[in-house]
């Protein structure tokens, strides 16, 4: 594709079946079925699985260690903005427990089906930031995240997507909570020692 410009394929003489359809990435969710040469393509038939904008339902997994150190990552795009694991669903029938064990593993690496993951029942209504909006169909403001937290046994070297972080650290829960601008964010963190029963 040359100028980033869409391709659309073109029957010869007007007759016959077009070809597919395709849009640069950018203007699309991460697809399961982007495979083969055209990784960096999506048919616009798969818009009805992945539409071209974001969907306002996310998830926000919290993930920490036994004596709650907390993993934070630096967003790419927006330094000094750390952060737990957030991401939206791909399609509107997305159990959000499937969607937080895929974002896990997109943003960390790590598999959560092998840790403790715990849906908290906890769901948040937030403003979308502004500068974020235009990943949004028009008119859409606000969001709707439910929080989940996920415990391993130690601090682990995780594997980032570099075009979603810059890095990462774990810090003790009290630090990380005051490091994030989220306020749901923080709010979650500074839940994990009552959502434990930890005395710290």
């Amino acid at each position: 594709m040359s100028g980033g410009l869409a391709r659309a394929g073109q029957a010869s003489g007007g007759q016959g079946r077009q070809r597919p359809v395709f849009f640069p990435r950018s203007t699309c969710l991460r697809s399961p079925y982007d495979i083969g040469p055209r990784r960096n393509l999506i048919p616009i038939d798969l818009f009805r699985v992945n539409p071209p904008y974001k969907i306002p339902r996310s998830v926000l997994v919290v993930i920490h260690t036994p004596d709650l150190r907390v993993l934070m990552m630096e967003r790419a795009g927006w330094r000094g903005f750390w952060q737990s694991v957030t991401g939206s669903v791909t399609h509107e029938s997305e159990p959000l427990r499937d969607t937080a064990i895929r974002e896990v593993h997109e943003e960390t690496g790590l598999d959560a089906a092998r840790y403790d993951l715990r849906d908290w029942g906890i769901e948040n209504r937030f403003e979308i930031f502004k500068r974020h909006r235009s990943r949004y169909a028009p008119g859409v403001t606000h969001n709707l995240e439910r929080v989940f937290s996920m415990e391993v046994p130690a601090p682990f070297e995780v594997v980032l997507d570099p075009a979603e972080h810059l890095g990462f650290q774990w810090l003790p829960y009290r630090d990380a909570a005051a490091l994030t601008i989220s306020s749901t964010n923080r709010d979650a963190i500074l839940a994990l020692p009552q959502r434990r029963g930890v005395a710290l």
